[in-house]
């Protein structure tokens, strides 16, 4: 935004400078902490003056956090920017609680500039509160107090007059004029609970907000830690299986229950074994808790109204819990149509989706989904926020969030569907998790890096873990690719380079079998060893991929990808080659054979012939490419070029023209394309296919 002058004759006499700075450190401070309020929770906000540039006189600003933002990773360019006294005009024409939401829009007409970030429904109560800086947060302690049955007594017994009770009220315009009142009638206070929803805390400086929230949160802390029950959730009435038996439990059910969350539209998983999940799933209090729903308004956005809870044995035959996951599915479906039914009105926006974001599984853990990884896993931390929250209120009181109506109104806000309105078009691989072996270098590493590129969230398997944690790590965060170490030729390391997929990100739809290696050696010099170890890596290991990714891929019953890189060589017969050009044909065969078989569940099988990848090449670093060289009679430096020289374009293959191949394949313009094999390869006319 740049700096903004200030005036000498303002209420607010704090630079600008200075209180944007003051607010975005206030932010970042409370938002780096979960216990004072979950991801892009809350919003914080300092009022301040600068000049307008356009009079010449003085503008006295509310500077608020943006829709949808985070207060951990605010900036500047996060926030809103709203002048004042246009914004409290608005009280003179606020038309009353029934049109609530012309208020947002009203927001954009205080705007000073270009306004920044678009305001939030919150905007109201930071603009309307009579105190320089306001603080709103989420913290689980604050909202055990907002959700408890006597919430209002609890609040006056844990700080007397010192925080105001706020009965429960949608957010919006009428929520900070509530607020505004209180404080008014209030001069003591330092801030409110607000029922069912938070708290607000406001200060002469920023330092003094920062401290008043804190104070809010640490009391309502000590007080439930000093008086609350030793048990909240009862007992504990199913123990968690221990961790091996537990994390193998959950590779083997994430791709069915993503699976059945992606009924309606493709979601990614993430799944968390926190001891707080695993206490509160095993807990006799979990039906009815659950039941219930959560309350905050940022939980259920996220959550939706209520978890689907599995009630079987953890340990139960895998096909009983199966089965029983399927049914419990279809009957959480059939009830959140009800739902959403009881309380549409001809103007509410379409339902959603009937399937559930949140499925616990008692000794196992949650998993949790949406339409990305990060998403996927802000659910799971909100439900975990919402964990803490029945755990505060049930210890000190009974857990009574908002009515299911007022739930359905905030879920299905008008407001809310603006929020999903302003998010960027899905890039054409978004919602697909893809597996690519030997993805630490060459072929593998380009094609990693563009499938991320295409919105993929991308497991980078290679036998170099430091290989593969590089290339994921450049990638970008868990959230995008995570590294794991396999050799594709052992059946253990392969199943946990699936089960990794599951853990990750909920399953896999789309598998690359690039990992391979040369020996080039005319017949008669050829070993066994040799011949082993090349149908070992590629025959054998293709086949152990595929087929692991096969089983899950099934599980899941959303189709996929299976793509193998091979090679020109699995068709053309070239000199001192009989080993790698027939494991390379063994591979080219494959594809054929599995994708007669694997069609019937929807997952295509494709291959790539490269030829020629000599830059950025594992393989032709390892030795291959001197020994190529040397068969060719070209120096080593000069290989590439010579390739390049004996094809039809005369262009060199780099390995980022093999991933734009796997692209090509996998992106959504070929949905009909199995059994192919593409020449990537700049024309090799002896290797074309007939």
């Amino acid at each position: 935004m740049g700096s903004l002058i200030t005036v000498a004759d303002s209420t607010y006499q704090t630079p600008a400078d200075e209180t944007v700075a003051a607010l975005i450190g206030r932010s970042n401070r409370l938002g780096a902490d979960p216990r004072n309020t979950n991801y892009a929770g809350g919003n914080t906000s300092a009022k301040g003056a600068a000049v307008d540039p356009v009079t010449g006189e003085p503008a006295e600003l509310l500077w608020v956090k943006g829709s949808g933002g985070d207060l951990g990773t605010l900036t500047e360019a996060g926030l809103a920017v709203l002048r004042l006294d246009a914004l409290r005009a608005l009280v003179g024409v606020y038309p009353g609680v029934d049109r609530e939401d012309e208020m947002v829009a009203a927001f954009d007409f205080c705007a000073f500039g270009k306004g920044g970030a678009a305001p939030s429904i919150d905007t109201a109560m930071h603009g309307l509160v009579e105190a320089a800086h306001v603080d709103h947060l989420h913290p689980d302690a604050g909202i055990a107090f907002a959700t408890a049955a006597d919430g209002e007594k609890l609040t006056a017994e844990c700080f007397g007059g010192r925080v105001a009770w706020v009965p429960w009220r949608r957010p919006g315009f009428q929520l900070g004029l509530d607020i505004a009142a209180i404080k008014a009638a209030n001069p003591g206070a330092i801030g409110v609970i607000l029922g069912g929803h938070g708290i607000t805390a406001w200060g002469d400086t920023s330092e003094e907000c920062e401290a008043r929230s804190l104070e809010i949160i640490a009391a309502a802390q000590k007080f439930i830690d000093e008086r609350g029950t030793a048990q909240p959730f009862g007992k504990i009435v199913v123990e968690p299986l221990p961790e091996t038996e537990r994390r193998a439990r959950a590779a083997a059910l994430a791709p069915v229950i993503r699976g059945l969350a992606s009924t309606d539209k493709p979601q990614l998983g993430h799944y968390s074994d926190h001891p707080a999940v695993l206490e509160f799933a095993g807990s006799e209090k979990l039906a009815a808790l659950a039941a219930l729903g959560t309350s905050c308004p940022d939980h259920f956005l996220r959550t939706k109204v209520r978890p689907m809870v599995l009630d079987v044995a953890p340990d139960a035959p895998l096909e009983v819990v199966i089965a029983r996951l399927r049914e419990l599915h279809e009957a959480y479906r059939a009830e959140y149509r009800a739902y959403y039914e009881r309380y549409a009105t001809p103007d509410s926006p379409p339902m959603r989706g009937a399937d559930p974001a949140i499925v616990l599984v008692p000794g196992v853990g949650m998993f949790s989904y949406g339409a990305d990884k990060q998403t996927a896993r802000v659910a799971g931390e909100f439900y975990l926020n919402a964990i803490g929250v029945m755990r505060g209120a049930e210890a000190i009181s009974s857990y009574a969030p908002i009515a299911e109506s007022e739930k359905f109104r905030i879920e299905y806000w008008e407001l809310e569907e603006a929020k999903l309105r302003r998010r960027p078009r899905p890039k054409p691989l978004a919602g697909r998790i893809a597996l690519v072996t030997g993805g630490g270098s060459g072929i593998g590493r380009a094609t990693a890096r563009r499938l991320a590129a295409e919105g993929a969230c991308v497991v980078v398997a290679d036998r170099d873990a430091q290989s593969a944690k590089a290339v994921a790590g450049g990638i970008g965060s868990a959230d995008v690719a995570v590294p794991v170490a396999a050799d594709v030729t052992a059946e253990d390391d392969v199943a946990a380079a699936i089960a990794a997929a599951a853990l990750a990100f909920g399953g896999v739809d789309l598998v690359v079998n690039n990992a391979g290696l040369s020996i080039s050696k005319p017949l008669a010099e050829t070993t066994v060893a040799d011949w082993d170890l090349l149908h070992d890596v590629m025959a054998r290991g293709s086949f152990l991929v595929s087929r692991e990714a096969a089983k899950a891929m099934e599980a899941q019953g959303m189709g996929g990808d299976i793509i193998y890189i091979v090679s020109k060589n699995g068709v053309f017969a070239g000199p001192s080659n009989v080993a790698y050009g027939a494991a390379k044909a063994d591979q080219a065969h494959q594809v054929r054979l599995l994708a007669a078989e694997l069609g019937g569940i929807g997952v295509r099988v494709n291959g790539i012939n490269p030829d020629g990848v000599v830059r950025g090449s594992g393989i032709f670093a390892g030795g291959w490419g001197a020994k190529r060289a040397a068969v060719y009679g070209v120096p080593e430096e000069e290989l590439g070029a010579y390739y390049a020289q004996r094809t039809l374009l005369k262009q060199e293959v780099l390995p980022e023209h093999i991933a734009a191949a796997v692209f090509a394949l996998t992106g959504g313009d070929l949905p009909l394309t199995t059994g192919l094999l593409i020449p990537v390869d700049a024309g090799v006319a002896a290797a074309f296919l007939r």
